[in-house]
């Protein structure tokens, strides 16, 4: 499922400055170091990461490149102006600029930000410049409701109004992102044999829905880093819902806790409840994430849950 890098102006300056914040705030290998944006020293592993990790961030929501001053807007105006764009949208026009690798500087100076459930929550920067590729591929030609982009990096220090013509939001330095679309991620999803078609679709569509929209699911805690990762990696979810559902049960239940086993790793515990809709008798199914480093990975498929 993976869906498994001429004349200067002061707004110039102010660009250029912004720039140079950002880098700045890029996390190194170090004690300390100065956080150009909040004026205050980062203890190390801020945007690092850790043997704690209380920093790394798995989350899926939607990346828009943004103008951090006028000068940067001028500028793209001025490329804009020397390629053909007659009877091409707006959207179309941005990405062919952007997607020209001669224009890769204005990638570079865009103000790259992360959507979640429409609120702007994180300023993201690839960790590897010649990641800067990866943002381009969250530009799409055609807007489309259900594009969808997945980052996976460390939280940084908070950036400073001058990065993002105001926003102030933390930075994250991803190593790792996609950019999908929501109707191919469900179609990718292996369906089970004895499962119908269009009601295993509808129930993939169900439960990816239900994790999206979590509460204040930023992808930065355990809890929403595991559930991130699972509606993106482990089929095992979608099919033991599904049967479930043919079933005649319902998803009455969704909870993350800590594996009470797990003494070295950070191991958090799943589980999905569900409930009978004729006689109310329930079940319980769980699994296992580590959650310990920046990169998640499954310990446990989806087995019968026994409250103890």
């Amino acid at each position: 499922m993976d869906t498994n890098n001429t004349e200067t102006t002061t707004a110039e300056v102010s660009a250029n400055s912004a720039a140079r914040t950002l880098e700045a705030a890029r996390p190194l290998e170090q004690t300390t170091s100065s956080c150009a944006t909040c004026g205050s020293e980062i203890p190390r592993g801020q945007g690092q990461g850790t043997a704690i990790g209380r920093n790394y961030i798995y989350a899926i929501g939607r990346i828009e490149a943004r103008f951090p001053s006028i000068s940067v807007e001028k500028e793209f105006a001025q490329v804009l102006g020397r390629i053909d764009s007659k009877g091409k949208t707006d959207s179309e026009t941005f990405y062919k600029v952007l997607s020209d690798p001669h224009n890769i500087y204005l990638v570079r100076q865009l103000c790259w930000v992360m959507n979640i459930s429409g609120i702007d929550t994180y300023i993201v920067a690839p960790r590897n410049p010649g990641d800067f590729g990866l943002l381009v591929e969250s530009v799409r030609p055609t807007p489309d409701p259900g594009l969808l982009d997945a980052v996976i990096g460390t939280k940084g220090p908070m950036a400073g109004p001058q990065i993002c013509n105001g926003l102030v939001l933390p930075v994250v330095f991803f190593d790792q992102m996609y950019s999908f679309d929501r109707e191919s991620l469900l179609k990718s999803i292996p369906k089970p044999a004895e499962i119908d078609s269009n009601e295993f679709a509808n129930t993939a569509a169900e439960v990816l829905d239900r994790i999206l929209a979590s509460t204040d699911n930023a992808g930065a805690s355990d809890r929403d880093r595991a559930l991130n990762y699972l509606a993106l990696r482990d089929p095992g979810i979608y099919a033991r819902t599904a049967n479930c559902f043919d079933r005649d049960l319902a998803l009455t239940g969704l909870e993350v806790r800590p594996w009470r086993l797990s003494v070295a790793r950070r191991i958090v515990e799943v589980v999905f409840a569900f409930t009978h809709r004729k006689n109310e008798f329930a079940e319980k199914y769980s699994t296992r994430v580590d959650v310990n480093d920046e990169f998640p990975f499954l310990v446990s498929k989806m087995a019968v849950y026994l409250d103890h």
